[in-house]
């Protein structure tokens, strides 16, 4: 494959007006995915941050669902929505590892626009790790509320308290007979709360309706992550699904808040990794019983979903050597011979182009000679470059995978808002440890 083979449908990022032809592309879609090869490139940051505001403004889109904790993202929703905090307030929320996913200047500049140009944004996470943090998010909107209900509550989720929030413990605990699990007093307590939200939403006012809604999905959020801890030792992929699918059914939440709220078909931008919103079944993940939120977009809502794919050929990240540990700038290693990414650095260096487009044509599909399997790489909060090979490149079709794909050749680490000794550290040298 060559940079011929592909001119007619590649626009050069660098060129006036070449995300007009994007939001072509995107036409009247309902849903538009923005991924990312890693979890900490500048680049691609900022131009989800450019497509994302272009979107609000120009297609009128209502809201924007994050790869974050839902309680943590819902500062943020206060912040834009109603001018509660100041925008690093907002991002203060996010103390949870990794941080700098969204505690990062690109992140920053957006929170400042949305709360400027565009306050009738909602944002919203997706993801289910902040067990704790959403049955405390319960507990204090119903002692403000209802202190009966409160004190029924406070007794259900006492279940947790024996494993002093720890999630870990719980899983394990549960996994293997230890101790009873959670899962009736949290699926009951989410039942009570929906009841109540069913009473209360003909009569409330936007602000109140939110309010319900965000505790609501909390407690919702409690009992799917109670499952999750629960099958943490079922397997990756038991979990892997059910992550997905809370996010996905998360999405389909907010799709029906919305709806009902602004009293028409409400439009979502979606940001989080491109594992997470490609279609799985257009990977090797389809082959290990996986399944992801792109996948799910496109069965529930069809030509309604738009997926967005980024790439990069090499540069440096911001990601952490393992779990828990604290970020660093390190050096990306150049993508595999033969790969997506290294196909691309040739186009990039053909057409002169640092930056571009591939979109799909009249009938929405991306060129044929994208529709072979090749590599093609994912990294997310942890990088391990000694173990490159095995533990950031899959095999996909990216032409299934995505409906259009940005391509940004090199690209720098985002920078965190708390920037550690190590990542301003000089970068290991390409070849650090291996000579390879």
């Amino acid at each position: 494959m060559d940079a011929k083979d592909l001119a007619h449908a590649i626009v050069d990022l660098d060129r006036e007006n070449a995300r007009d032809r994007l939001l072509e592309a995107i036409g009247e879609a309902r849903f538009v995915a923005l991924g990312e090869a890693t979890h900490g490139t500048e680049e691609m940051y900022r131009e989800r941050a450019l497509i994302t505001q272009r979107l609000l403004r120009e297609k009128s889109f209502d809201a924007i669902a994050i790869e974050a904790d839902w309680p943590d993202a819902w500062h943020i929703h206060e912040h834009v929505r109603y001018g509660k905090r100041t925008a690093e307030e907002a991002l203060a929320a996010f103390t949870r590892f990794p941080t700098w996913m969204w505690r990062n200047v690109v992140v920053l500049d957006l929170v400042r626009w949305l709360r400027a140009h565009a306050p009738h944004a909602g944002v919203y996470g997706l993801d289910l790790y902040s067990m704790y943090a959403s049955i405390e998010a319960v507990l204090q909107y119903l002692d403000d509320v209802d202190p009966v209900a409160a004190r029924r509550a406070r007794a259900r989720y006492a279940c947790f308290d024996h494993y002093g929030h720890d999630t870990s413990a719980y899983a394990h605990a549960t996994a293997f007979g230890l101790a009873p699990d959670c899962e009736q007093e949290a699926t009951q307590e989410l039942l009570d709360l929906r009841a109540r939200s069913a009473e209360l939403v003909r009569t409330s006012t936007d602000d109140e309706a939110d309010r319900m809604f965000y505790v609501e999905q909390n407690a919702r959020l409690v009992k799917n992550a109670e499952e999750y801890y629960r099958s943490m030792f079922a397997g990756s992929v038991a979990t892997w699904n059910l992550r997905d699918r809370h996010m996905a059914d998360t999405l389909g939440a907010i799709v029906e808040h919305l709806d009902r709220r602004l009293g028409r078909p409400c439009k979502v931008v979606l940001w989080a990794h491109n594992s997470h919103l490609g279609d799985a079944r257009a990977t090797e993940m389809r082959d290990l019983g996986e399944l992801d939120v792109g996948q799910l977009l496109r069965e529930r809502y069809g030509r309604d979903a738009f997926l967005v794919g980024f790439t990069t050929y090499d540069g440096t990240v911001t990601a952490a050597e393992d779990w828990d540990q604290p970020p660093k700038k390190m050096t990306v290693k150049p993508a595999l011979p033969g790969s997506y990414e290294a196909i691309f650095h040739d186009v990039a260096r053909a057409i002169g182009a640092r930056r571009f487009m591939i979109l799909p044509d009249a009938e929405g599909h991306l060129p044929a000679p994208l529709r072979k399997a090749r590599l093609e790489r994912a990294i997310g909060v942890v990088y391990r470059p000694q173990t490159e090979r095995t533990s950031h490149w899959f095999r996909a079709h990216i032409a299934f995978q995505f409906d259009a794909i940005v391509h940004l050749d090199r690209t720098h680490a985002v920078e965190p808002l708390d920037r550690s000794r190590g990542w301003h550290g000089a970068d290991a040298p390409e070849t650090f440890p291996f000579a390879v």
